[in-house]
């Protein structure tokens, strides 16, 4: 799977986009800019980095891989993972991850993350078509500088000309006061024909409406429809928005009573591999919902909330 054309494609949209358990890439927006010693203007863009430290699962790639892919979210998070895996591999072994349209990953000497992104793609959809330009440099005052140096060489001097009357210039403007005054009777006279096909049209409408209204007819004895009883089935609560794990039972049931006095509905949802007990913020049916939630979470609560995906 290319995840980066996903990348890729999110990054039009949004300013964060997460790989669970690997990094985010970030924008930031830069305004419009010009280089006076090239005389190069560019336009407004988004500037791409790279933040390992922010690696926490927030489900919006998860979301749009499944989307994309025709898949469930449990099977996009598998396949996400699997890439995490072969890219870190890559990394360890001192190779350079090309991602296409975004930049390059790749490990310094002290282990730490060195970025590098591209330059050819904007990913502000407000400049969409729009490229560098260079102009060449203005000229204006040496042009001025030479113009006066030829007045100062050869001065100019302007004679007015007088001109004969001419008698033809009277017969032109009866002409074209003949044709304004056509023009002006044409226009009133189509004024006054479109305010009488608008009466017409008026009249035949309301005589319409008059025989639909005669026309129409109600039966006011009610229908009885039969009862019908359905029996709906509750989907499983299986997404969960997980506000911490706790070793001690009785540290879980305090941070419940925290949270539903915020009104939250908060629950214990199990203990984990490692014996932790864990505590959700709320449980949903729908992926949808959670990662919704989830956003407003990581907003107003907590930036530390995950997403838990039950079997």
């Amino acid at each position: 799977m290319r995840l980066e054309k996903y990348i890729s494609d999110l990054l039009y949209r949004y300013q964060c986009i997460t790989v669970p358990g690997f990094g985010s890439f970030l924008t930031q927006n830069q305004p419009a800019a010009v280089d006076t010693h090239t005389n190069t203007f560019y336009p407004p863009t988004k500037l791409l980095s790279f933040n390992a430290q922010l690696k926490s699962n927030d489900g919006l790639l998860t979301k749009y891989v499944s989307e994309v892919e025709h898949i469930s979210y449990e099977e996009a998070a598998k396949q996400l993972e699997e890439v995490v895996i072969r890219w870190k591999k890559s990394l360890e072994n001192k190779e350079k991850i090309n991602l296409k349209n975004i930049g390059d990953l790749s490990f310094s000497e002290d282990g730490k993350f060195i970025f590098d992104p591209v330059n050819e793609v904007n990913y502000l959809t407000s400049s969409f078509g729009l490229s560098s330009l260079v102009t060449p440099s203005i000229t204006r005052e040496i042009f001025k500088q030479e113009v006066e140096e030829l007045e100062a060489q050869t001065p100019i001097l302007f004679t007015p000309e007088r001109r004969a009357r001419r008698s033809y210039l009277k017969y032109a403007a009866l002409f074209l006061l003949a044709i304004s005054a056509g023009t002006i009777g044409y226009q009133l006279m189509n004024n006054q024909q479109v305010k009488n096909y608008q009466v017409v049209a008026q009249e035949a409408q309301e005589q319409v409406q008059k025989n639909i209204q005669e026309a129409t007819f109600f039966n006011t004895t009610p229908i009885e429809m039969p009862s019908i009883t359905l029996d709906l089935v509750k989907e499983p609560l299986k997404y969960h928005i997980v506000a911490g794990a706790f070793r001690v039972e009785e540290n879980a049931d305090k941070r419940i009573v925290q949270l539903q006095d915020k009104g939250y509905k908060a629950e214990k949802i199990g203990v984990n591999r490692y014996g932790l007990h864990q505590v959700a913020y709320a449980s949903f049916a729908d992926v949808d919902d959670a990662l919704n939630f989830l956003r407003k979470i990581k907003t107003k609560e907590s930036s530390e909330a995950w997403l838990l995906v039950s079997e």
